[in-house]
């Protein structure tokens, strides 16, 4: 029997935002070239997508 986790074109049981290894690289890559809140605001004159959700200090 093969290892699933080593199967390239294995799909998971549940969901997931990567469904494959292939995926899973692409995402990361797409993560390491994310641009920071300041490098939108400076270079491209955009706006930071808000923070979504703040814990109230306990």
């Amino acid at each position: 029997m093969k290892n699933p986790e080593l199967d390239r074109n294995h799909t998971p049981e549940n969901s997931s935002m990567a469904p494959n290894l292939e995926e899973m690289e692409n995402l990361g890559k797409q993560m390491e070239n994310r641009r920071t809140n300041q490098e939108l605001k400076e270079d491209y004159g955009k706006k930071p997508d808000p923070i979504q959700h703040e814990k109230a200090d306990e």
